[in-house]
């Protein structure tokens, strides 16, 4: 059985861990902490886990969490570096949710993030967590950067077409919209039901702070091509009214001509956690609410070099949580599915 720690699980990705591992056949979460809620039940906090986690939330304590497997940071951006080395240096494997490990320029993730990086000698070791591109690399890994939520339905959209080297890489939009969980659970205006409720729109159009790791993302995906250009991506981010979930839409403008549909079913045939819908299907929120799986579907709207992807994931769970969990698994030799079984929330 996997020991399992998690650091800072009082928020939505901490409990989504929580539910996840809760179902898992070869792992436990033995240490869960949190500073502000030291001494708490978790089912205190969180009542749908009355009588399937008994724990409550410790301080983090660095042995404490040595006696895991594997730690689990769901900690806002900036708190893992402080304490992954010393985690590491016990023979722990770590997986962060967070954005610490993710860029690979320590100045370029200082600039958006607005604060000093203080674990710059780990950014190397740092594999990036997207099961899709990197597998073969998760399974030897100490350390896994889990990719955002956005990145991840945007890099799986253009992956197919990147690899084939059939787009202009010089021009890339992706529209992405999240449920209100992708902005924490902490207390904003922004987020108030009666702010959001019954409403839609952008924001940070002029620059997110995923834009970074997506170019990174896709840089890397593209640069097994010889002649492929530079990335060069429009990124514009949207609030959803709902709860959880992410739907973007990309567009690409093809540079030969393609099956794209074909394309897609043959990248992903063997992917256990995407899921290429037939031609003409409109992949809808609901359908991976609660899940690890990510839905696609690919047009060419009048047959023209315009290439349409639409994504949907859940935000908390491919986008987050399932996602780490599904690094765990590979790192451990477990089936990749293990504790990731369970389909959509319907209605």
């Amino acid at each position: 059985m996997i020991k399992v720690g998690i650091v800072g699980a009082t928020g939505y990705t901490g409990v989504e861990l929580l539910r996840l591992l809760a179902g898992h056949p070869q792992a436990e979460v033995t240490v869960i902490t949190s500073r502000s809620e030291k001494g708490r039940p978790v089912a205190d906090l969180y009542p749908n886990l009355r009588g399937i986690v008994d724990l409550a939330f410790s301080t983090p304590d660095v042995d404490e969490l040595a006696n895991c497997d594997v730690v689990f940071f769901a900690t806002p951006h900036g708190v893992a570096q402080s304490m992954v080395a010393d985690i590491l240096a016990r023979g722990v494997k770590v997986i962060d949710l967070s954005a610490d490990f993710r860029i690979r320029d320590a100045d370029l993730w200082e600039s958006w993030y607005g604060q000093p990086h203080s674990a710059r000698d780990l950014i190397p070791q740092a594999v990036y967590g997207l099961p899709e591109v990197n597998r073969e690399a998760i399974k030897g890994a100490n350390l896994i950067a889990c990719p955002g939520c956005y990145p991840t339905s945007v890099q799986l959209g253009f992956l197919p077409l990147l690899e084939a080297d059939c787009i202009d890489s010089t021009d890339l939009i992706a529209n992405s919209a999240s449920g209100v969980s992708g902005a924490g659970r902490q207390a904003s205006i922004g987020t108030l039901h009666s702010e959001m409720s019954d409403s839609f729109k952008a924001y940070a159009a002029s620059g997110h702070r995923h834009q970074p790791e997506i170019v990174q993302g896709l840089g890397d995906i593209a640069a097994g091509n010889s002649d492929a250009g530079e990335i060069n991506l429009t990124f514009v981010p949207h609030l959803l009214p709902i709860n959880r979930g992410i739907h973007t839409t990309l567009y690409a403008n093809l540079t030969k001509e393609v099956d794209v549909q074909a394309l897609f079913e043959q990248r992903y045939q063997d992917e256990p956690f995407v899921d290429v819908l037939p031609a003409g299907s409109h992949p809808e929120t609901r359908s991976v609410r609660g899940s690890n799986m990510c839905r696609i579907a690919v047009f060419r709207p009048g047959g023209g070099n315009k290439v349409v992807v639409l994504v949907v994931e859940d935000n908390l769970t491919k986008g987050a949580s399932g996602q780490g969990i599904q690094c765990m698994n590979i790192i451990f030799g477990l089936p990749e599915n293990s504790g990731l079984t369970a389909p959509a929330l319907l209605p």
